[in-house]
């Protein structure tokens, strides 16, 4: 499975549901190390890819005080500088200043063009008055003098009350210009204790994203961490399976004379159905190499009917509850799958086909450590549910192969279900989590169909 997902580089959403946390983590730590490991092939394989640099590029170069280092001049700390403080009190009280004049000036153009516009037209009325006057007395001369001297002292009264006008809405921006300084700085004042206080929250969420990216890589740590571990002990369990089949090898060989004057076995038991010999009970005729040979060598009446039934191609996942009965009672049944390690009853941790709902259901009253093996609906193998202090964890084991295995957390392999079982029993399933197997969680009822896969 593990082997499909980074040949394809993709993982079906719901699968990556089924994945806790540290197992994603391992994922995207091999899915990154299969792309780097295809872009250095493709790199090694057609080098005119690479990118060429530019030697024409453009840079920036800091000024450097006299001890070497990038020059760096802190406003109101410097030798001299006042202090921030009252640099800041300084600057709004310019800006505040600036802002009122500006407004002042404003106010002013109006102002002015509302007087000249006003007195323009009483002055032009005034005008056209003393012509239309003017023409009709243009025979009397003193009367156009006195017009005259009347125009001219209407016009001097007329400049006077304009100058009156321009002093008093002079006086009247000056006090709205104070006005709006005053009103300016306090806005200004606010606006400093509102980014403040924005700025005291915005360094908050910088502290917990920091926090959160400590995490995560404290977590991606952890996972490469685990996974190197994994990988040396699969590389240690390897170098001693090897050891340990060259002895069996080396023991039957010694004992294969004895066994070819042997009687051979006619009709021999099914696993379920055979009973406790003293032969098997002894320890050395049910090791798992003699129990392949047997079912190498004898087939049972359930075996004999699959046989007999065409050949079945078995789908990339389970499409179906018919299809998953049919690839236990085809591939896993004939590897024991379910049984335990040294009789022929069924393991106490296994329940066959039941949903997530239905083991957090069963696990809930049990102790920490607590488990049981139930059959993925989703891939070719089985989900291990966990009972934690907290809650649940579940860890899909992949049977797709010949082997079993955690997908995506152990590196290692085991040749049966049981092996895992059992090596979990003493190593932990992961570093971080602590999971090591205590108690089986046995089945309610004692006449399990266990889904239909014993039947």
């Amino acid at each position: 499975m593990m082997q499909q997902i980074l040949q394809d580089m993709y993982i079906e959403p719901d699968l990556l549901a089924e994945l806790n946390e540290e197992q994603k983590q391992i994922l995207f730590y091999k899915i990154r190390e299969e792309q780097v490991r295809r872009w250095n092939e493709r790199e090694n394989r057609d080098p005119s890819h690479a990118v060429k640099k530019k030697s024409n590029r453009r840079g920036i170069q800091w000024l450097l005080g006299s001890d070497g280092e990038v020059w760096v001049w802190v406003m109101g700390e410097a030798p001299g500088d006042k202090p921030f403080e009252d640099i800041v009190e300084e600057l709004m009280e310019e800006r505040a200043r600036k802002q009122a004049q500006r407004e002042a000036q404003e106010l002013r153009r109006v102002k002015e063009a509302e007087i000249e516009k006003k007195f323009r037209d009483a002055m032009a009325k005034e005008k056209a008055r003393f012509v239309a006057e003017k023409w009709k007395e243009e025979t009397d001369d003193r009367k156009a003098a006195k017009q005259e001297e009347e125009e001219d002292r209407i016009r001097e009264e007329l400049k006077k009350c304009e100058e009156e006008e321009r002093q008093k809405g002079e006086e009247e921006i000056r006090q709205t210009e104070e006005r709006r300084a005053k009103e300016l700085y306090i806005s200004l004042k606010q606006e400093e204790k509102r980014s403040e206080r924005d700025d005291k929250e915005w360094r908050e969420q910088l502290r917990r994203s920091k926090a959160a990216d400590e995490e995560m890589k404290c977590k991606a740590r952890r996972a490469r961490d685990e996974y190197k571990r994994q990988s040396l002990r699969a590389i240690e369990k390897g170098l001693v399976a090897g050891l340990s089949g060259l002895f069996h090898k080396t023991h039957l060989n010694g004992s294969g004379h004895n066994r070819r004057h042997a009687p051979a076995i006619e009709h021999p038991t099914p696993p379920a159905e055979a009973s406790h010999s003293p032969a098997a009970s002894s320890g050395q005729l049910t090791s798992g190499h003699y129990r392949r040979r047997q079912y190498r060598h004898y087939s049972s009446p359930v075996t004999q009917s699959l046989k007999e039934c065409p050949v079945w191609i078995r789908p990339p996942r389970p499409n179906s509850r018919e299809s998953i009965i049919r690839w236990f009672k085809e591939e896993q049944r004939p590897r024991r799958a379910g049984y335990e390690r040294s009789s022929n009853g069924i393991a106490p941790w296994f329940h066959g086909i039941i949903s997530r709902q239905e083991s957090e259901a069963l696990l809930a009253n049990a102790a920490e450590g607590c488990f049981l093996v139930r059959v993925s609906e989703r891939i070719w193998g089985y989900t291990l549910s966990y009972r934690t202090p907290s809650g649940f964890k579940h860890f899909l084991i992949d049977a797709s192969g010949d082997f079993y295995g955690f997908l995506g957390v152990d590196q290692n392999r085991h040749a049966t279900l049981a092996d895992l079982i059992d090596f979990h029993k003493e190593e932990v399933i992961t570093t971080s989590g602590g999971e090591l197997l205590q108690d089986p969680c046995r089945p309610r009822s004692s006449t399990a169909d266990y889904g239909g896969l014993l039947l």
